[in-house]
């Protein structure tokens, strides 16, 4: 299992946003050639954003902007506001068999463990800010 494309393509749309702007108008259609995909994926993924309070969009060739400080997003945020999974991050077969002892307790067994290691992940995610990103970033465009 794989976490949705989607989080690593909101999360490079927003550093798009956070690097280019406001010294340029940072479009979908800009933000497609840097991500390489096609506009209608970062159109969608927008939507989601300014959905979630991340960004401003201005219909048209208006452009995007952040709705709040880079340092007050995370990539928590992100993951939460483009919906790379489904609540929890393992998705659990749904028919264990309850005549096998194992079928019968792996939820008791693997539950905890699941939850920590989702746990985990949101809890770095929520560490580092866009602003963390685009520092890192100017810095290796800095060194070439």
């Amino acid at each position: 299992m794989q976490i949705s494309t989607r989080f690593t393509i909101a999360a490079h749309a927003l550093l798009c946003v956070a690097h280019f702007s406001p010294e340029r108008k940072v479009t979908s259609g800009f933000i497609a050639e840097s991500v390489g995909v096609n506009p209608v994926v970062i159109r969608r993924t927008l939507g989601q954003l300014k959905e979630a309070g991340l960004v401003r969009v201005e219909s048209g060739v208006g452009g995007t902007t952040l709705a709040r400080p880079a340092e007050k997003i995370t990539l928590l945020d992100v993951f939460r506001a483009v919906g790379s999974v489904g609540g929890s991050l393992f998705d659990f077969h749904s028919t264990p068999n309850p005549a096998c002892p194992v079928g019968r307790n792996v939820h008791a067994v693997l539950d905890t463990e699941l939850s920590a290691a989702q746990a985990a992940l949101e809890e770095r995610l929520e560490q580092t800010s866009l602003a963390d990103l685009d520092a890192r970033l100017e810095g290796l465009v800095k060194a070439g």
